[in-house]
Order: C-alpha cells, then structure tokens, then sequence
C-alpha cells in the first residue's frame, strides 16, 4: 500500500494550494520542496492580487474575471495578509486614449461581483492626494481597486493549514529519483542534512513552477507536449517616496506599466520588468539596465527622479508563464493549464498560473484527482478562511484594536505587525506572556525569541533568511550582524531539541 494518496512536488504557491485542498478533502498528503517553502517566484512577485487591467487589452476577459472572482474570495479568507488598495493611474495624451482607459476600468469594475472594493473613477491629480508627488504636467487620471498580499505569508499559511488537516510538509527535501509503477510513484527523496528515504505515492503532482519541464525529463522521465516560457521580473525597493497610501501604476512609451506602491511602512516597491531567460531560475538576479529601466521610468513621473543609487533592496524572480506565441514576454497569458498523464500512476503537472488564481488553480487539479483515485468530495477553500484569518466580520481594523486593548503592554508597532503577519494566530505566538519581558530576549529590532521561536515550530522556518525575507520583511530594517545572530540562536535552538 502506497504511503500518501498524493505526493506535490513544489512548494511554491500553486504546489502549497494544492496539498491543502487535497488535505482537506481527506487525501493523505505529502509535500516536498527543495528549499523552503516560496523561496522563488513565489515570493518575487509584485504582491498583488489582481484581476490584471492589462490583460484586458490582450481580451483575456476570462482571465480576469476568474481573477476577480478570486481577489474577492481571498479578501475574506485572509484580511490580515490580504487587503484592500487604490491604484492611481495618471494620463496624458501620448498614452493609451481616457476613452479607452474608461472602457477597460469600465469592464474591470463588472466583470465579477464586488462587496470590499468601491468603483473606480476619474480624478484631478492637483486636488488628489496622489498628484503631490507628480510632475505638475500630469493633470488628470483615474483611481481604481486591487488588493496586496504578503505573498510568501499566503505560501506559508496555505501550507500551514495542509499540515493541520494531516499533510506532511518536507522543506529542503528534494526529488532525486522516481520510479513509476502501475498503481504508485516510488520516489527517492534527499534531504539537505544528506539523509535519504523513499516513499511511494498513488498520485504525483509536478507543482515545481519554473523546474515543472526539467523535472518531467530528467527525474521522471515523462515526455510532455507543454512547456513554460521563463519570463524574468525584478523590482527594486527605495526608502518611501510618498506620504500616502495610494499606488501608482504608470504607462510607459514601449507600452509596458510599472507599479509604485507603499512597501513595508517606510519604502516604495517600483516593478517589475519582464525580460526572457534562459538561465536556472534559482540565480535569478537583477541586472543593471533593469534598475535604470525602473528607475528611469518611475522618473518619468515622480518630480524628484529615482536614482539607481537609492535602491536599498531588489529581487529577481522567474515566472513560469504557459508558452505561446506571443513574441512580447509582457503580452504572454499568465493564465494555467494542466497535463494529466495516466499511462502507469496518475501525474499531474502545472504549467503556469499566477498567486491571484491560485486557489481555484488547486480546486480545478483536484477535478483531476480525485477521479484518478476512486474519491468523491466536494470543493471546500472558497469559504473556509486561512490560518488566522478567522475574524469577526472580517475586519482587520477591529481585530487590531482588540490585539491592542487585550495586549496593551504591546509597543504599537509590534502589536501592529505582529496582527498583519499572524492575524488571530497572534494568541498561539504570544502564549501566556504577559509583559514585554516575557517575549524573550530581542534578537533585532522588534524581533524577540518568542517569535523566532513561532516561526520554527509552526512555520517551517529552518535559516536567517526564512525569517528575515519570507516570514517576514525584517531584512529591510536589519543592522550587520543581525542575520548571523539570528541563526546562531536557530542553529542552539535546534541542538537543544535533538
């Protein structure tokens, strides 16, 4: 008898999605991934959830309704990672037509059902908030919805909740061999300690995002009629350029857009490129004519240039797009689609896909799965909240200040970031602590030990970086040191549980 019903290989969103809702369902779960959980593209997104006004132009209408259906289901499965933002968009006459602006935000504002999000309209960007900022020639514009995520925290809580419902979730763990039987996957697995095992699965699922072609060829040895088209994106991070809370999304000449929102309290996030590439998604790193690119381009509207100098953060990530025959990288579907192989054990592989769609993406594998293994039940996430999302109403506003009144010895800023990062799991963090002094000794800055504590025992976090990038955006802030600090303590907290 097989050990799991279903073995996800990827532990990126898609890959995490799915071993949740199969968990949920009953399955026998295992998920392996070979670094930790969102380390790629996952986390390298632009961290929005979105419907993509731009694909519109493209006529994906059934993209982006699916998306917008979606952004409404996980306002309220996760208010604390996932919220509500308004877009700017300034307009002069040498871009797209406001007509044709009007129509697109038009078909954006009813394609799907809205209960959070207010209808765009246009705006005087020298009466509006945003315009302050701007170059005095930019006049007019047009204001619309979208909402942020913590993106590698949606990873991370959709794995969460997968573990709860039984999953076994196996970081740094990577597939190395695999064997296909008639009726089960026999797979060797090898773990970054050096250790080694193997287990066997009924039903494989390739969820490895950029990785999806190569694991097929050289593990599995699966040919496939599908590949992904590697399309790199970058985002540079510069200290706060704007007061407000409003982003910017600009249209550039090449017709491309960038976005410029408020990042991590103190700092604008501008992005991204999209570049192809052909080299290991895993060294995917920003190149200098991308930080002029976004520099440049955002300078194009903010009074005060942005200069390549000013970057304090960039990231690079792959996005593993479903190829087609767009000759532009920016005009390729972000849509999904599955291959499903039953010639010996069920396999399942996922080409595409993008954070926003996630979760449908992993209701409509689960069509696939279930059949395959003789099982029956019905679909479940799209009102079932994630881990710490479970707030009366939904409000985060009201769950933060009831954070503050039943733990006033809080400072307010951890007491503020602490309810965005766990939501109501904020109760299993802080335990029976009752005063600063209980949290432990502060590591960083606002970072204490019981925290970093949280983060390895229920998170899955195994390094510095984990905590510092994933987990958290606490590399921003960190002073020298910090990070070998942090892992010293891991590196002690570990050997004190062996």
């Amino acid at each position: 008898m097989a050990d799991f019903d279903l073995l996800v290989v990827g532990g990126g969103i898609n890959g995490a999605g799915i071993a949740r809702d199969a968990a949920g369902r009953g399955l026998s779960v295992m998920l392996c991934e070979r670094d930790d959980l969102a380390s790629h593209t996952s986390s390298a997104s632009t961290k929005l959830i979105h419907g993509g006004l731009r694909y519109l132009e493209h006529y994906e209408f059934r993209l982006v309704r699916k998306a917008l259906q979606e952004r409404e289901v996980l306002l309220n499965a996760a208010p604390h990672i996932i919220w509500p933002m308004r877009f700017v968009m300034p307009h002069d006459s040498g871009q797209r037509p406001a007509w044709m602006i009007r129509a697109g935000l038009f078909l954006y504002d009813h394609l799907a059902h809205r209960e959070r999000l207010p209808d765009s309209h246009a705006i005087d960007l020298r009466r509006h908030p945003a315009g302050a900022p701007l170059k005095p020639e930019m006049r007019r514009g047009f204001e619309y919805s979208d909402a942020w995520v913590l993106d590698s925290r949606l990873v991370v809580l959709n794995a969460m909740d997968a573990q709860a419902r039984g999953a076994r979730i196996a970081t740094r763990t990577a597939v190395v061999a695999a064997k296909r039987r008639a009726q089960s996957w026999e797979v060797e697995l090898a773990s970054a300690d050096g250790s080694r095992e193997t287990v066997s699965a009924r039903l494989l699922v390739n969820a490895a995002g950029p990785w999806v072609g190569r694991l097929l060829a050289e593990v599995l040895k699966v040919a496939s009629d599908k590949r992904v088209r590697l399309v790199k994106g970058s985002h540079i991070v510069v200290r706060r350029r704007f007061e407000h809370n409003y982003a910017y999304i600009f249209q550039n000449p090449d017709k491309r857009i960038i976005f410029a929102i408020p990042f991590e309290q103190a700092f604008t996030l501008i992005g991204t490129t999209d570049l192809e590439y052909p080299g290991d998604a895993a060294q995917a790193d920003i190149n200098a004519d991308e930080i002029d690119y976004l520099c440049s381009m955002a300078s194009r509207y903010f009074v005060a240039p942005v200069k390549p100098q000013e970057v304090v953060w960039h990231y690079s990530g792959v996005r593993p797009l479903l190829e087609d025959e767009s000759s532009d990288p920016s005009s390729v579907t972000r849509d999904y689609s599955f291959e499903f192989d039953e010639f010996g054990a069920p396999l399942l592989s996922v080409f595409g896909g993008k954070l926003t769609t996630y979760r449908k993406l992993a209701e409509e594998a689960l069509e696939f799965i279930l059949p395959a293994l003789g099982r029956a039940s019905p679909d479940w996430t799209a009102h079932a909240p994630l881990p710490g999302g479970d707030m009366p109403d939904g409000s985060f506003e009201r769950f933060r200040a009831d954070v503050r009144q039943r733990w006033p010895w809080l400072p307010e800023s951890l007491a503020d970031r602490l309810s965005r990062h766990y939501g109501t799991c904020i109760a299993s963090l802080l335990g029976a602590a009752g005063n600063i002094e209980d949290l432990g000794d502060e590591l960083m800055p606002g970072l204490f030990a019981l925290e970093l504590d949280y983060l390895m025992r229920e998170e899955f976090a195994l390094c510095a970086d984990d905590v510092l990038w994933r987990r958290t955006k606490l590399g921003l802030t960190a002073r020298e040191g910090d990070a070998a600090r942090l892992q010293a303590w891991m590196d002690g907290r570990r050997s004190r549980k062996s």
